[in-house]
């Protein structure tokens, strides 16, 4: 019994890990623990042979517990036990940011340095037996590895939709790989800051994965003519009202017939100074869950929400971290709804401004029912299919254009017309709050259902993990 308990806690870490964005310490360790040899804990370790190679983004393979990180300069495949199976280099290289496009598709002006590149995403393609690695040079292009040996099946770069984001982070990236069936091929829809480059990133977009890694129409827009496109693009103007507008993208996953993106974004004011962060004031900021159908190739669906989570009169309204389960029978008696629905559980820091050079230590745990969160949108859209209100979407500045009147029925998976879109919700969604901690900041969260009981990881800012 010890020795199951123990290898259970083993792959809860790592998924605990994998579902952390944010860059860590220099000296980046991930740890396994050990069969049970005497009364002292025993753990097995890696570390990469350069300490400045810090460790971004963590896959496990659910088929056979392999591990796969996504490092500056390195992925690397890890056994279950965390031994180094293999090595695969993605950097550094001769760069410059501001290239655009790449150097390596034609020559650019600006100096070359050598440049790492930052991992900042990394997921498993089933299907196809393949890890997608996007980083951080030349604007952020992916390569294609193959799963079993690392080996490079392709690296699409010759086109404009190959290039991702030019942002040097490694927590302003998600991605979800969404499958249609035997029939067709998958989609990944992918979500990233711009980095003040609207013109170049879509914030938003789904996109062509083939089969085939060296096709040509690898990472296409799953639909682009002239007038419509699979994405969403911040405006120009928006960056007229705050300069260092951007949307960060914390967590995504596919619920349903939807995909899901959980977003902290700044909040748009009502002039030019209002709120930009270029006049002194701090930014107030607003976390959001953003909605898409799987199968809306023209995102007429697109619906944001706002969502927080108020704890003895405290606000917490800014997103750390989130992660979907399902309830389990006990919290879903709690919650009213089904032992088997999707919960989401998220972390918040206290308030709404982000404090860049003192951070906020105060942050709370908070768990949100997606049916409810559903039936708020579906209210939302039959309001605005009657002529109701606006679309009121400040940052795509569509904040005062009226809902129109159709005639139609809106069920649970109406998807959007070429009207009233895109639409955002202007009321809050509360979470439940479950847990606060105000010396120590919760970061990153994991969950599961064990025995009908919903359990939970946070992981804090002083490198704690608690159950």
């Amino acid at each position: 019994m010890t020795f199951l308990t123990r290898t259970w806690t083993c792959f809860f870490v790592c998924c605990f890990l994998s579902s952390s964005v944010l860059p860590v310490t220099s000296q980046t360790v991930v740890q396994a623990p050990q069969a049970h040899s005497s009364q002292k804990e025993e753990y097995a370790l890696f570390r990469a042979e350069n300490s400045e190679w810090k460790f971004n983004h963590l896959a496990v393979d659910h088929r056979n517990g392999n591990v796969y990180l996504g490092a500056v300069n390195r992925i690397y495949k890890l056994s279950p036990s965390l031994e180094v199976q293999l090595s695969h280099e993605t950097g550094p290289d001769e760069d410059n940011h501001e290239c655009y496009p790449p150097r390596i598709v034609q020559p650019c002006s600006e100096p070359l340095t050598l440049t790492n590149n930052v991992n900042k995403m990394l997921l498993i393609d089933y299907r196809e037996n393949r890890l997608l690695a996007c980083g951080s040079l030349y604007q952020g292009i992916c390569k294609l590895l193959r799963l079993d040996d690392l080996f490079k099946l392709g690296e699409p770069f010759h086109k404009k939709e190959h290039y991702l984001s030019g942002a040097n982070q490694s927590g302003t990236v998600f991605g979800v790989i969404v499958s249609y069936g035997n029939a067709s091929p998958d989609m990944l829809f992918v979500a990233t800051a711009v980095d003040g480059k609207p013109e170049y990133f879509p914030t938003i977009s789904s996109r062509k994965l083939a089969r085939n890694s060296e096709e040509d129409g690898m990472f296409a827009y799953v639909f682009h003519d002239e007038f419509v496109a699979s994405m969403i693009k911040i405006p120009s103007d928006t960056f007229t009202v705050i300069p260092d507008f951007d949307i960060y993208y914390i967590y995504g996953f596919a619920s349903g017939n939807f995909v899901y993106f959980l977003t902290l974004q700044p909040e748009m004011g009502s002039g030019p100074t209002t709120g930009s962060s270029s006049t002194g004031r701090e930014q107030v900021y607003t976390s959001k869950i953003v909605r898409l159908c799987k199968s809306d190739p023209a995102f007429n669906s697109y619906v944001e929400v706002p969502i927080g989570c108020v704890s003895g009169n405290v606000e917490y309204r800014l997103l750390e971290a989130a992660y979907l389960s399902k309830a389990g029978s006990i919290l879903a008696r709690s919650l009213d709804v089904a032992p088997d629905d999707d919960v989401l559980f998220a972390v918040f820091s206290k308030g709404q401004k982000r404090h860049l050079h003192q951070s906020m230590e105060d942050s709370a745990l908070c768990v949100f029912s997606l049916r409810k969160i559903n039936e708020k949108i579906k209210e939302r859209l039959q309001s605005c299919y009657k002529g109701e209100g606006t679309l009121d979407l400040a940052w795509l500045k569509v904040k005062d254009i009226s809902c129109s009147s159709a005639l139609l029925t809106i069920d649970d998976d109406f998807c959007g017309l070429d009207m009233n879109a895109p639409l955002g919700v202007s009321e809050m969604v509360r979470g439940k709050p479950l847990y606060t901690d105000a010396f120590d900041k919760m970061t990153s969260v994991i969950a599961y259902v064990y025995k009908n009981h919903s359990l939970v990881f946070v992981g804090t800012k002083g490198g704690q993990l608690k159950k």
